[in-house]
């Protein structure tokens, strides 16, 4: 009788550490891709440009295509990030670092 309660007592003690560790696998954030990471960095650098045209693909104001007036494609100001290949690797690993972004 003794040994069948050790017995539950500690299949009961595995059950609530199996539990316990697929609660915190499950609250873990998974880890961000790179482009969800270099994507996050264009709409951050889009948001910060106070204008509408800040890449050639934007629209502006009279629902034209920005094109070649965008600040992307002008030379001095501002200098947004409008495309995934103008993020090299090391400041997609900055961004990771800095948001805890693993």
């Amino acid at each position: 009788m003794q040994r069948a309660s050790t017995r539950r007592m500690a299949l009961t003690a595995l059950l609530i550490l199996d539990l316990s560790a697929l609660a915190s696998a499950a609250i873990a954030k998974p880890r961000l891709s790179d482009l969800t990471i270099r994507r996050r960095i264009i709409s951050e650098s889009i948001a910060s440009y106070p204008g509408s045209c800040p890449c050639p693909y934007n629209v502006a104001r009279n629902g034209s295509s920005c094109g070649r007036r965008s600040a992307y494609s002008r030379p001095g100001g501002y200098a947004p990030t409008c495309y995934p290949n103008d993020i090299s690797k090391s400041e997609v690993e900055a961004y990771r670092s800095a948001h805890g972004a693993r």
